[in-house]
């Protein structure tokens, strides 16, 4: 099996899509697959591989973690042909994506996706709601040939049958439980960042509009002063907003650390007590995930594939989107009832252990497999 993969965003870029697709192409070395990517030049941070591929880039204006690529297609078929893959792979809808589009249409090859953003709700965050009919009706113009479109999780799926969009199926997402776990807590975290207070509270993720920061703010501002100096926060992460959410908490008992890389960020999963996270957009949820497999319980929003990873009152808490009161409650909750925040830490480990990327990849190159097979019958008959 032989797969050609399009994407705007690749490893050593810190996005859930990049470091998926890492882990995708690092299970299909190991599993025999030939495959090779088709990438932007990701500039400072470029690493070269012998497969793949990148050309001339510059910044998304919407997303910057995505790059727009210019290149020429005639160059990009060439390669195909040489290559002479089984199936072609868009997993972004940008630049990338319409190059593999492109070409997958000319030489006559398979075509699946990925869906991994609902950018139609970050549109809300950057008040532009009004294009979202014309995102809508690129996307499923981009998607119309595919024969299947992979998404992270059932809201996900659901999301996109409103839209009027078919042939999807479920690719969700793993986590490394030996390298996310609890045994990593040690005291080393509180001395770095100089923590005396009795819990740490984490958030992780890209500190920018769509993740509700305005929420993360009321939460850490507004709740009650005899919890609130018990804690300490700590927001692992980078991005636009990280100078305005500074100088807002300036006077509170948080820590911005910035952009982290995976072993440092273990290690602060480790250390916390709970995990917050009020994004109301994801399509999935990496870090949730993450802090489960590190012992956390997580309070998360009643919107997006976090649900499909948190179960109230199980692993965590889930609060009405948007709504800070709720989550100052749920913080409140669990931080007064250890044997509760107990129970929840060890089923939230539970979980995590359950969702093994090697099972996961395989069941993907399995429908990889399903679509080629296809193919081939369909040209048999013809």
């Amino acid at each position: 099996m032989r797969i050609a993969i399009f994407s705007d965003t690749f490893y050593p870029q810190v996005n859930g899509v990049a470091r998926t697709l890492k882990k995708l192409t690092d299970h299909m070395e190991n599993s025999g697959v030939e495959f090779e990517l088709f990438v932007p030049d990701l500039g400072r941070e470029a690493r070269s591989y012998p497969n793949v591929h990148q050309f001339a880039s510059l910044p998304f204006f919407f997303y910057p973690e995505c790059r727009t690529a210019i290149a020429n297609p005639r160059k990009i078929e060439k390669r195909l042909r040489q290559f002479d893959p089984d199936l072609i792979h868009i997993a972004t809808p940008l630049t990338m994506g319409l190059y593999g589009l492109h070409a997958a249409k000319r030489l006559g090859i398979p075509i699946t996706a990925s869906y991994h953003t609902h950018f139609d709700k970050y549109l809300e965050y950057y008040k532009m709601s009004w294009a979202s009919p014309l995102l809508w009706k690129y996307m499923k113009w981009l998607h119309a040939d595919c024969e299947k479109i992979f998404v992270p999780s059932s809201e996900t799926m659901g999301h996109l049958l409103q839209h009027g969009f078919r042939n999807l199926s479920i690719w969700s997402r793993g986590v490394d439980c030996s390298f996310y776990t609890p045994a990593k807590r040690t005291q080393t975290v509180r001395d770095r960042y100089n923590i005396t207070q009795k819990y740490i509270i984490l958030f992780a993720g890209r500190l920018a509009p769509e993740k509700d920061l305005e929420t993360l703010l009321s939460i850490i501002k507004e709740m009650s002063p005899h919890v609130k100096n018990k804690i300490h926060w700590l927001i692992a992460g980078d991005g636009p907003c990280f100078p305005e959410i500074e100088k807002r908490l300036e006077n509170e008992n948080v820590t911005l650390t910035g952009y982290l890389e995976s072993q440092d960020l273990s290690k602060i999963y480790a250390a916390s007590d709970l995990f917050v996270f009020p994004s109301p957009t994801e399509t999935f949820g990496n870090v949730v995930l993450e802090a489960g497999a590190s012992g956390l319980p997580s309070i998360v929003a009643d919107q997006g594939g976090v649900t499909n990873i948190v179960e109230h009152n199980y692993n965590g808490i889930v609060c009405p989107a948007h709504s800070p009161i709720h989550f100052i409650q749920a913080v409140e909750t669990l931080i007064n009832n250890g044997p509760k925040r107990e129970r929840y830490s060890l089923n939230s480990r539970v979980y995590a252990r359950e969702q093994s990327w090697e099972r996961i990849f395989d069941g993907l190159l399995s429908e990889y497999s399903e679509v080629i097979d296809s193919r081939k019958r369909m040209k048999r008959h013809a």
